[in-house]
């Protein structure tokens, strides 16, 4: 049963490639976009590319492991990949293929702890204890991809004409030192500046994004906006919102020539970010707290929030009645900096005893266009495939309702062409995180600067004790 529902499965593959590029769903897919005329260098590549691709030995187990940090994933694969049955919480059936899905919070390095454990243990480990597929973030990626951990797509059989649609920066994220793709995502995550209108329409005038836009164009104006909003009533969003913005635009790794290296562009972040919390126009809430999740609500009084599209579901409580979401009430806009956040990536784990399963997984969730509009038009995400996203800018497809009916997926499309990720290290989530932990000691006015700087060398060296700065 098992092997017959996966050359369903696959054949289904190979016709949806053959007719629209690629796809996944449980339900109907949505009508498929014309296709993205190819660049001039993928049009032109060789037909032997897919042909050297070579076959994965045939899948020989009955259970597919799946370690992940949140529900995410699962529930896409859930709502969106064919075949899927949820048993419980944590188990599911793909035919005769038990679905296990360990969940380990990312919170004290948990989920990376559990992985170091887990997956160099993977070949020796019990059929039905096997690492099937495990996700990773942008923060962390290269420690796995440039480990033995992961298996190159190309050994399951997946080619550079498969990914031909997708945003070049999700493959560098994957791609390890000896230039192998180790993962793909199905999700493109450049972000923006998400305003409240009521608040614009107060303090600018106007909920137009374009002349939002003009209000937040860079750092300059932005702080005159903040100031004008504390003068109304608001505060504009946590320094920690903002902070990411910061640390995307930097001229360096955070760790050179293993020392640590505080940016310029991040130092930038600590002053501005110092000044207005001394004026009262941006709070110290910590992200994904109770005083920073009170913004969702006009009771809040907060101007914005910084974030890509999967912030809009995941973030903003659409379907709570009481929230600015659920009212529609929400507008976006690029902000003073372009920049990304976060993202999922599906890895393969060497030792995988289901390869041909974890090939259709990643092909299905990634690649077909179908789905990817599905995932797109259900759960406000945006979607790592060029021709979906100028569809869905091009058309009522795209609108979203808790914008107010705003389209943003020309603004997020464009975003994502300019990612740059030359400055992505292995250290990246310890030097994020700790950074904004010790450096709000200093804008509450508990510690100095240097005094909260040499907090978190401590912090970071207690972390990684190969580190110096």
């Amino acid at each position: 049963m098992k092997k017959k529902l996966l050359s369903s499965l696959l054949s289904v593959a190979m016709v949806s490639a053959l007719l629209v590029g690629c796809g996944n769903t449980a339900t109907a897919p949505a009508a498929e976009a014309p296709a993205a005329e190819a660049p001039a260098d993928e049009a032109e590549a060789p037909a032997a590319d897919t042909a050297e691709a070579a076959a994965p030995a045939a899948d020989e187990g009955t259970v597919l492991n799946i370690q992940a940090w949140n529900e995410e994933f699962k529930s896409r694969i859930t709502d969106h990949y064919p075949g899927y049955e949820e048993v419980d919480a944590t188990h599911g059936k793909i035919g005769d293929v038990d679905v296990v899905w360990t969940i380990t919070p990312s919170e004290g390095n948990a989920y990376q702890n559990n992985l170091d454990e887990v997956l160099p243990a993977n070949a020796d480990a019990a059929p039905e204890d096997k690492v099937d597929i495990f996700l990773v973030e942008a923060d962390y990626a290269l420690k796995y991809v440039n480990a033995d951990v992961t298996l190159p797509l190309a050994d399951l059989g997946i080619t550079d004409a498969d990914l031909a649609d997708q945003y070049e920066y999700t493959k560098s994220v994957v791609t390890d030192a000896d230039g192998k793709l180790k993962g793909a995502s199905w999700q493109a995550c450049s972000a923006g500046l998400i305003y409240n209108r009521e608040a614009a329409k107060d303090v600018l005038g106007t909920d137009d994004p374009a002349e939002v836009q003009k209000a937040v164009a860079d750092w300059d104006k932005y702080v005159e906006t903040a100031k004008a909003a504390q003068a109304k009533g608001y505060k504009m969003c946590s320094v920690n919102d903002t902070f990411r913005t910061y640390s995307n635009n930097v001229s360096g790794k955070w760790v050179q020539d293993g020392a640590i290296v505080v940016d310029a562009n991040i130092k930038k972040w600590v002053d501005d970010s110092k000044a207005l919390v001394d004026a009262k126009a941006e709070t110290t809430d910590d992200l994904w707290g109770d005083d920073w999740a009170k913004g969702k609500t006009a009771d809040g009084k907060i101007f914005c929030y910084f974030g890509p599209a999967w912030f809009f579901n995941f973030c903003l409580d659409v379907d709570d009645e009481k929230t600015i979401a659920h009212a529609g009430g929400w507008g976006f806009c690029e902000g003073p900096q372009g920049y990304f956040w976060g993202g999922t990536w599906i890895c393969a784990a060497a030792g995988t005893d289901n390869p041909n399963l974890v090939k259709d997984i990643i092909l299905t969730m990634t690649t077909d266009k179908a789905v990817l509009k599905e995932i797109a038009v259900a759960d406000s995400d945006c979607v790592n495939s060029k021709s979906v996203l100028a569809d869905l800018a091009s058309s009522e497809d795209g609108n979203i309702a808790l914008l107010g009916g705003q389209n943003p997926y020309a603004q997020l499309a464009a975003g994502a062409e300019k990612i740059d990720l030359s400055n992505l290290s292995d250290y990246d989530q310890g030097c994020n995180e700790s950074f904004q932990q010790t450096m709000k000691t200093y804008f509450m006015g508990q510690a100095t600067y240097e005094e909260a700087l040499e907090a978190f060398y401590k912090s970071v060296e207690e972390k990684y004790p190969e580190l110096t700065h």
